[in-house]
């Protein structure tokens, strides 16, 4: 399938690792331009020298600063000269007991993944809507099922929900896609970190840590970072025109409500 991707501009925030780094890898493989965010320069130069040459631009940025996300949207516009996409996917919330988490980690929370999404949009939406862009949230399962120990992640990724729903309802009149992913359990180093803990505590090893976490969350298996990049790189695309407001659940089947 021919994506129509190809000589169009992109912007990938928390694009230094996980899948971040694997939604900018794919779109650059679809022939897009890419404007990389997030803190870690390093990274994201390492990420950029593994792209085509000239074809993407690193910008180590704190998304959280509330100038940043439209700072990012004018080096894209600078540099490319358009913008055909954006996908917010920035943004890791604190977990833990409800009556412990501080004031700080739930404005550290909103500020970086919701605010951070907000601020993007807004900036980006007047060159989208030229272009009849399309904006992809990644966003994450917690925001449809709450659990105790997410407390922050799930109000924020419901935000985040809603947000998608509001400008998918603006940009049927001005021309822009905007749709959702929830993403469950991915195999990133976030993951990884969740495994450890998960085998510390019942003293066994990293391998039955991931079946049995597997098998209590209902599914069959972890996700790859690559899987949640395809779905990006379809919903951005002219084959997904008649999507918007779309939130497409890629859990493995872990999320059961409607």
């Amino acid at each position: 399938m021919d994506l129509q991707l190809a000589d169009k501009v992109a912007i990938v925030t928390g694009a230094s690792r996980g899948i971040g780094r694997s939604i900018a890898q794919t779109l650059g493989a679809e022939g897009m331009s890419l404007v990389v965010a997030a803190r870690s320069r390093d990274q994201l130069e390492e990420l950029a020298a593994s792209l085509k040459p000239g074809r993407c631009l690193p910008m180590a940025v704190d998304l959280r600063e509330p100038e940043a996300p439209a700072a990012v949207v004018a080096a894209a516009v600078a540099h490319f000269g358009r913008l055909d996409l954006l996908v917010n996917n920035a943004g890791a919330t604190k977990r833990g007991d409800f009556l412990i988490l501080s004031e700080p980690d739930w404005d550290d929370g909103f500020r970086l993944k919701f605010f951070g999404a907000v601020r993007g949009c807004r900036a980006a939406w007047p060159h989208l809507r030229t272009t009849h862009g399309a904006i992809v949230n990644i966003v994450g399962i917690g925001g449809r099922t709450g659990t105790a120990e997410f407390a922050i992640g799930g109000a924020v990724n419901a935000a985040l929900l809603n947000l998608t729903k509001v400008l998918a309802d603006r940009g049927v009149g001005d021309g822009v896609r905007v749709n959702a992913i929830n993403p469950g359990a991915i195999g990133t180093d976030r993951l990884q970190t969740r495994l450890r803990s998960f085998a510390a505590e019942r003293q066994i090893d990293l391998a039955s840590a991931e079946t049995e976490m597997a098998r209590a969350l209902g599914i069959a298996r972890f996700g790859e970072p690559a899987e949640i990049a395809r779905v990006v790189a379809f919903l951005a695309s002219p084959q997904a025109q008649f999507c918007q407001g779309a939130i497409v659940d890629v859990d493995g089947g872990q999320t059961r409500t409607l």
